[in-house]
């Protein structure tokens, strides 16, 4: 069997850092799936979706990772005029933090529940914000 579904959010800053856990085990349950495994999956190319430790200074520390590795202020070769979309491209960090964060998570559902490590939140990551921003949770097993 196979359940999907999607939730909606407005994201609020240019890089920022969402817990989606409860949107996510909300859909495990709504699904009726007992055993199987649950992916959260992103539907844009500057976000990602990932999983850690819910904490403040670890999300300060994952930013700041994150912006070292793909600093603003690069000559990236994205940042420049695009015919084909008639403007100019403005967003090459967002897009390469999501390349490196991922655009998806997978947990194994065992008994009707999403099966993840006491302190593994499921984040999702804005990094061309703000924006109206969906992803998507499919449920798979019996």
């Amino acid at each position: 069997m196979v359940y999907e579904t999607s939730f909606t959010m407005l994201t609020n800053q240019y890089n920022q850092y969402v817990i989606v856990t409860d949107k996510v085990e909300q859909a495990v349950r709504e699904s009726g799936i007992r055993n199987g495994l649950v992916t959260v999956l992103s539907r844009h190319t500057t976000t990602g979706v990932t999983t850690n430790e819910a904490l403040e200074c670890l999300e300060s520390d994952i930013d700041e990772f994150l912006c070292r590795l793909v600093p603003e202020d690069h000559p990236y070769a994205h940042a420049r005029m695009l015919k084909d979309y008639g403007s100019t491209a403005g967003n090459p960090t967002g897009h390469l933090k999501s390349l490196v964060v991922g655009n998806h998570v997978h947990f194994l559902v065992r008994d009707g529940r999403m099966e993840r490590g006491g302190a593994q939140e499921v984040y999702f990551c804005e990094f061309d914000g703000p924006s109206e921003r969906t992803f998507c949770v499919q449920v798979m097993g019996e």
